[in-house]
């Protein structure tokens, strides 16, 4: 499985970039900040300048972000999305799904054999390891779970296709995706995610 579970994590850090009211609290405020400077650097390199830009936020950080982000604009399909951060790239989620949803925007999606316990909103946990360079961003699903039961991967890769498509950004999660705001690299360490423009 791979290219989608990244999906996810950047769509619900990178890619929400909305304005937010300034009563954000300090690590939403962080993300914010970051956005700001990513797009002002962004416009400069498009005159011809380069401002180098770095971020490193942790996972405690990146969860009090995807909070105060999901209540501030909720995203079709998510409830919450929990994450912890790993070395070499490795992300788990834990994360809140409407399947009931996911159902209703693609019929069939949920195995036969998994309907009677995927209805409603019900917490999955994924575990990936994401590629990110040269501006773009892959993944693979290492696992899934719901509960004890493991999920399918076709399954796990088919629902996260939806639930990207459903956002917004319209994210297509079925090839590389752009890194947003001309981020050139993310990777990971213990407890840590990290990226820069240069």
């Amino acid at each position: 499985m791979n290219r989608t579970a990244t999906a996810i994590l950047m769509f619900v850090t990178v890619g929400w970039a909305a304005s937010f009211p300034a009563t954000a609290p300090p690590a939403a405020q962080k993300f914010l900040g970051l956005f700001d400077q990513l797009r002002n650097a962004q416009a400069q390199n498009a005159h011809g300048g380069h401002e180098q830009v770095a971020f490193r936020f942790s996972d405690a950080e990146i969860n009090e972000y995807m909070r105060y982000s999901l209540h501030a604009t909720p995203r079709p399909g998510l409830d919450s999305v929990t994450v912890k951060v790993f070395p070499q790239n490795y992300i788990s989620t834990y994360t809140v799904i409407d399947f009931d949803a996911v159902e209703r925007w693609h019929p069939g999606t949920i195995p036969t054999l998994l309907k009677p316990v995927l209805n409603g909103k019900k917490s999955i946990w994924v575990d990936y390891r994401i590629q990110a360079q040269d501006y773009k961003v892959t993944f693979s699903v290492e696992k899934a779970y719901y509960g004890s039961i493991r999920l399918p991967a076709f399954f796990v890769n088919e629902m996260i296709k939806i639930v990207a498509a459903r956002q917004p950004e319209k994210y297509d999660t079925s090839k590389p995706m752009p890194i947003p705001f001309g981020l050139r690299q993310v990777w990971t360490s213990d407890h840590v995610i990290q990226g820069q423009n240069y």
